[in-house]
């Protein structure tokens, strides 16, 4: 085998033997999460400084993972750690009108605190709103392989640059996709298999707004899938399933797919 393409291959070993795996990243961002909600771990802690110092260890621990992932060259990691960890308790405040919404919106939930510990929705948003919040430091890859590990578990995928306000609500969830320049107001509940996509996906318009903006207080039921960074679906509308739109909605619409179906029975 050609001796260059060898030593290339060695080169590419050489500078990744030090990059965590994506499995050490997903750990350290899931004991975030256990230390915000208790409900979905086993330690319990006993006072605040055993609170402080786990903290501290998870802000070097990010720490460390950025300098060796190389996630900001030019940056202070150290200042940005600090930063992410400062705007914990707004995230934990977020995450807590996430619940409530989840709560309040589902007949079968029994409390919140099996929100927090069984639904796919809350996994899945707990990950983005922490991935989301290191892509607002400018932080590459990091929050990419958070939101990628959420939708391997719960296959809702979630774009970390996706701007979502609170009391946000995804139920049943299997499908949903939520593209990178979504924006998403408050009170909004998607059903499984929605997708919020983009209706080109040219190399060319990666610094554009490609994918749609829903207001507050919208329910988007099952199947539907809405393009194009132009198409704004008004607030306090309802958009029924299996829907497909390219355009803007007004506020107050109510939107549904009118499939023709025909029943025969068969004579004896």
């Amino acid at each position: 085998m050609d001796e260059d393409f060898l030593w290339q291959l060695l080169n590419k070993q050489q500078s990744s033997a030090a990059v965590p795996s994506n499995k050490t990243i997903t750990r350290w961002a899931l004991q975030v999460i256990r230390l915000l909600y208790p409900e979905q771990s086993k330690h319990i802690f006993l006072s605040i400084q055993q609170l402080e110092e786990k903290f501290a260890k998870l802000k070097a621990e990010l720490c460390k993972i950025m300098d060796a992932t190389k996630a900001c060259c030019n940056c202070d990691n150290e200042k940005l750690a600090e930063a992410f960890f400062n705007e914990l308790p707004e995230i934990y405040r977020v995450l807590n009108t996430d619940i409530e919404a989840i709560f309040k919106g589902d007949p079968a939930a029994i409390s919140e605190f099996e929100v927090v510990r069984t639904y796919p929705g809350f996994f899945a948003i707990s990950f983005y709103r922490l991935a989301h919040l290191l892509y607002k430091y400018e932080i590459p890859v990091l929050p990419r392989i958070l939101t990628e590990h959420a939708h391997s578990k719960t296959g809702i995928d979630i774009h970390p640059a996706a701007v979502i306000d609170e009391y946000f609500y995804i139920d049943h969830g299997t499908g949903t996709v939520i593209g990178e320049t979504t924006q998403i107001g408050k009170n909004v509940k998607l059903y499984q298999g929605v997708t919020l996509g983009a209706l080109s996906v040219a190399k060319s318009m990666a610094n554009t707004k490609r994918h749609p903006t829903v207001e507050d207080n919208v329910v988007i039921y099952s199947g539907a899938t809405i393009l194009g960074g132009e198409t704004i679906i008004g607030h306090d509308s309802i958009i029924g399933g299996n829907v497909w739109l390219t355009a803007s909605v007004p506020s107050n619409s109510r939107i549904f797919h009118d499939p023709t179906i025909k029943v025969s029975i068969k004579a004896d």
